[in-house]
């Protein structure tokens, strides 16, 4: 027999290897994951709790995902498995991204492809990396790209600690709306 926690944390912080998911699980809660240059740094999820006005959540750091994760390709497997333990996701991207909202894209159809279910659970869409100049030059562009997307974006340097307030705060909210939606009981059918 076989047994597996399916759920691991409230929220997982997603995105393709070395975007800042260490770092931001290290800025917001006392986690002290490995953080380094190179891909795949994290190899297993990282956990830290996140206070925010006197209540706390758990965050996990999945390992980054590569494009053909879902064909176990970087270890996608593994890595996958654990999206499906998490309540919502944080989707982490590198503004320094050629194109920012196709990485968006390509990871969610990695999400898909493993389990449908996966591309359909909640997530707040995050780029980083906003101290950098590089960055900060082109966010009216990054801007426009997502807006034409229609996707909603938060705007963070998780090295800097600029923003990540405010998305803890928001994640702590979409939390709540979560917990409100699922039915607590089964219920009794009416006669």
């Amino acid at each position: 027999i076989i047994l597996e926690m399916r759920l691991i944390a409230d929220v997982g912080i997603i995105g393709y290897p070395n975007v800042g998911k260490s770092t931001l699980l290290a800025a917001v809660s006392a986690a002290r994951p490995k953080v380094a240059s190179y891909p795949f740094t994290t190899l297993e999820p990282v956990l830290g709790v996140v206070e925010v006005a006197g209540r706390s959540f758990v965050l996990t750091e999945i390992p980054g995902l590569v494009d053909g994760a879902h064909r176990g390709r970087g270890l996608g497997h593994d890595f996958l498995r654990h999206i499906v333990r998490t309540r919502m996701l944080i989707h982490l991207i590198d503004g320094a991204l050629a194109d920012p909202v196709g990485g968006m894209e390509r990871v969610n159809v990695e999400l898909g492809l493993f389990e449908p279910g996966l591309a359909k659970k909640p997530q707040l869409v995050v780029v980083n990396k906003v101290d950098l100049p590089r960055v900060k030059a082109r966010l009216p562009e990054i801007k426009a790209a997502f807006r034409q997307v229609g996707t909603s974006v938060y705007f963070i340097s998780a090295a800097s600690g600029e923003g990540t307030a405010g998305l803890m705060a928001d994640t702590l909210a979409m939390l709540d709306k979560l917990a409100a939606e699922v039915p607590t009981g089964l219920g009794v059918p009416e006669k």
